[in-house]
């Protein structure tokens, strides 16, 4: 379902902060520029989903998670090798990243359904599923600058997992909300893992990616240190720490 081969990706990280686009202009037309350093966030990547498996990715932060889910979501583009994906990707990284905050809940729905590949008729179809998940209630057409963080990430994932993707792509999920709509969001990953969906998430919390993954990915400095089964990679990863 997914294959990754030789992914590295490369930022350029700027050695000092020019405060002002007047002061960067001086520098260029001194031909004094800006000193960059490379910083490689993943460094040649490689590894294969198959369908229908659950992978749960660990690390430190700063390991390189994040960015290899933006990579296998193509919103990130490698700078060296290649990904191959096949079927819809639904990616949960930052939940209601691409919300109007002037516009109410409802309006947004409709906007980030629009922004999935829905129509709005779907949309309107849907729409009571997804606030009777979301746990907004009330407040489904308040402006979203009235949400707190918690309530625009539970109505981000209500809507981006209405429908069963092939693909789905969770970072750090697990932890939006009180511990009723953490564990309304685990069933419903249970749930399309047991309808054969192919799923890749990123948690700090070991229970989690024991309870829901097949096998364990650990990054660390951008680099693979380990991959297999996920009991024994996240016992290799935190060992000794509590399973809560």
């Amino acid at each position: 379902m997914i294959q990754i081969d030789n992914v590295t990706v490369r930022f350029r990280i700027p050695h000092e902060r020019i405060p002002t686009f007047q002061e960067y202009a001086i520098r260029w037309l001194k031909r004094r520029g800006v000193r960059y350093a490379d910083f490689n966030a993943l460094n040649d990547i490689s590894f294969s989903v198959e369908q229908g498996e659950t992978i749960g990715i660990i690390g430190p932060n700063g390991a390189g998670k994040s960015t290899l889910l933006k990579v296998i979501a193509r919103v990130l583009r490698p700078t060296r090798g290649r990904l191959r994906l096949r079927g819809r990707v639904a990616p949960l990284l930052e939940l209601g990243a691409g919300f109007d905050y002037e516009m109410t809940g409802r309006e947004n729905v409709f906007l980030n359904g629009a922004v999935l590949g829905f129509s709005r008729k779907d949309i309107a179809r849907r729409l009571d599923r997804i606030v009777d998940f979301s746990g907004i209630g009330d407040f489904i057409d308040a402006p979203v600058r009235t949400y707190s963080s918690g309530m625009v990430a539970r109505l981000g994932f209500a809507v981006a997992t209405d429908i069963r993707p092939e693909v789905l792509i969770i970072d750090e999920v697990l932890a939006v909300g009180d511990a009723e709509f953490q564990q309304k969001s685990a069933a419903r990953i249970r749930e399309f893992r047991g309808s054969g969906s192919t799923i890749l998430v990123v948690s700090h919390s070991p229970a989690s990616i024991k309870a829901l993954c097949d096998r364990a990915l650990w990054l660390e400095h951008g680099a693979i240190r380990a991959i297999g089964p996920a009991d024994a990679v996240v016992d290799q990863y935190a060992p000794g720490k509590p399973v809560r």
